[in-house]
């Protein structure tokens, strides 16, 4: 396409919103003319279906439940005076006990201030909070005059062993000083228990009293919520039925490691708020929020059938890719429409940071296989600090905008299709704007699409799948210790299971419990397991 063509296009496809000082690209997605004309029917029904769902509607049909993030950054718009009640308590019991911390008021046994904070969660409990940490953490904040973020953070976010023992191995020194904060709405996710229960020891091997270091943020009434109770944990914090996981950061998920690390959360809330209300103009071509839907159906055909590569030109973005896999991902990922068809729906989510990629992927994304399209992430501010000139003339900050839009270009010229988002700087309130942008665009796209965006089946499978593999691990030690077999296929056949499940078992317990050994046998598999006395 000739560069005054492009200009045109430029022209016609650039959104700027002037209030939030935030303008979205769609120039360089090659949509037809009557593309938007087209999907009108589709759009006006999306548009109907948010309204529906701010308004209190039961948004997600399979669990029965209303869908409520929108009303976390603007309680005014609660369907009842109890919810408004319970988002504004819960916003000044953070701020209270936040400060309180920060005073030393609430403080560690030895009565020192707790300047260390250990978040235990999982996927939404702990990836939002990760994310605004990366992206607003700093020993010092250069438009604070003399500001010092108060307390860092580490976290627990898996049920690996060993990840464990390398975060412990960080803090152990600092332990005394350490406020935990466990986070799981259900109370009874096995990795975020597991998380607990070893930090648990760990404090216990210090003399430390677990409870004086714990609070909750949980469902009320969850086993979480009484085990806090009844054990007198400093503080406990609400998760409400109507927000799931992928949603939750601007809840006490979110807010809370946020006021504890000194970051604004009235600016975060306010900045999702302000795109909130720019989000929901009913005119599409104004709308980033629909246009981001928009584009997406297109470059998928209304079937997921590209990759949505994640780009930013920031290092303090460098985890919204990550934060956007699991927000696109298990929103969108669908078996099945609302209509009860099959459909397979969704969109794969990867990405990296430029000029990062530039080093890495982007030789396949210029010549490689064509399933994907790019979403550029722009910061224009290059730093708060004097500038350096590199060369004569020239930043650092000039050559990550070069490559931004030199990789850009080269893409295009290569028929590849990209959106570019461009924020003025990474802050409280840009990052609350970007979160809610795409929490809005993943919603209009479920119901461009037709699934339900708000529920998560295949999750619940799979941790159904490994309880049951945990229950087979009992069923093996067991007949290990009975010597009722050495082999995987002997020791499936006595209790009726897959032999190549009880094979893993015997190979990781083998591999971890000192009883078990191993002695290898005529193949490969068929290796002999038995108990050592």
């Amino acid at each position: 396409m000739a560069s005054s063509s492009l200009w045109q296009r430029f022209q016609q496809y650039f959104l700027y919103c002037r209030d939030l000082d935030f303008s979205l690209d769609i120039s360089r997605m090659n949509f037809p003319d009557d593309f938007f004309e087209k999907m009108q029917p589709k759009i006006e029904k999306a548009f109907a279906a948010m309204r529906e769902l701010e308004g209190g509607a039961i948004a997600n049909p399979t669990e029965k439940r209303m869908v409520g993030h929108y009303w976390l950054r603007k309680s005014a718009l609660a369907p009842n005076a109890e919810i408004r009640a319970e988002i504004e308590e819960t916003i000044k019991h953070i701020k209270r006990f936040a400060a309180d911390v920060h005073a030393g008021k609430i403080a560690a046994e030895d009565g020192k201030r707790f300047e260390h904070i250990l978040l235990i969660g999982i996927g939404g409990s702990a990836l939002g909070p990760q994310f605004v940490a990366d992206a607003l953490g700093s020993t010092r904040d250069p438009t604070r005059e003399g500001f010092r973020s108060p307390m860092d953070i580490y976290f627990l976010d898996n049920t690996d062993p060993d990840g464990f023992d390398r975060v412990f191995g960080e803090i152990d020194k600092y332990l005394s000083q350490t406020l935990v904060i466990a986070v799981s709405k259900s109370g009874g996710t096995k990795e975020t228990r597991d998380g607990m229960l070893e930090a648990e020891a760990k404090f216990k091997e210090k003399g430390l009293q677990f409870p004086k270091h714990a609070v909750a943020v949980t469902g009320v009434g969850s086993e979480l919520d009484k085990l806090a109770a009844k054990n007198d944990w400093l503080a406990r914090f609400p998760m409400y039925d109507w927000i799931g996981g992928r949603t939750s950061v601007m809840s006490a998920v979110g807010l809370l490691p946020m006021a504890l690390e000194g970051f604004d959360i009235d600016n975060f809330l306010a900045g999702a708020a302000a795109m909130d209300e720019r989000t929901r103009m009913p005119d599409a071509a104004q709308n980033a929020a629909m246009l981001l839907a928009l584009v997406w159906y297109h470059a998928g055909h209304g079937k997921g059938e590209k990759d949505m590569v994640i780009l930013p030109y920031k290092d303090r973005l460098a985890l919204f890719s990550r934060y956007l896999q699991q927000l696109v991902m298990e929103s969108l990922g669908k078996e099945k429409d609302l209509d009860g068809k099959i459909v397979h729906q969704g969109i794969a989510v990867y990405g990296n940071k430029g000029s990062t990629d530039q080093h890495a992927y982007v030789q396949q994304l210029r010549d490689g296989v064509l399933n994907f399209f790019v979403t550029f992430i722009e910061v224009r501010k290059d730093r708060h600090g004097a500038a350096f000139e590199v060369e004569d003339g020239i930043t650092s900050g000039d050559y990550l905008q070069g490559f931004l839009r030199g990789t850009r270009s080269a893409l295009y010229e290569s028929g590849r299709e990209s959106i570019t988002v461009s924020i003025s700087e990474v802050n409280a309130f840009n990052v609350g704007a970007l979160i809610a942008l795409y929490e809005r665009a993943v919603g209009f796209y479920g119901s461009l699409v037709n699934i339900n965006a708000y529920h998560q089946p295949g999750v619940e499978a799979g941790k159904k799948a490994a309880t049951k593999l945990l229950h087979l691990q009992n069923q093996v030690r067991e007949k290990l210790s009975a010597g009722a077999g050495k082999i995987a296929e002997e020791i499936a056949r006595s209790i009726d299971a897959d032999p190549e499940d009880v094979f893993h078992v015997m190979q990781h317990l083998a591999s971890n419990d000192p009883h078990v050994r191993v002695t290898a046998g005529d193949e490969p598999v068929d290796d002999k397991f038995s108990l050592a006395e």
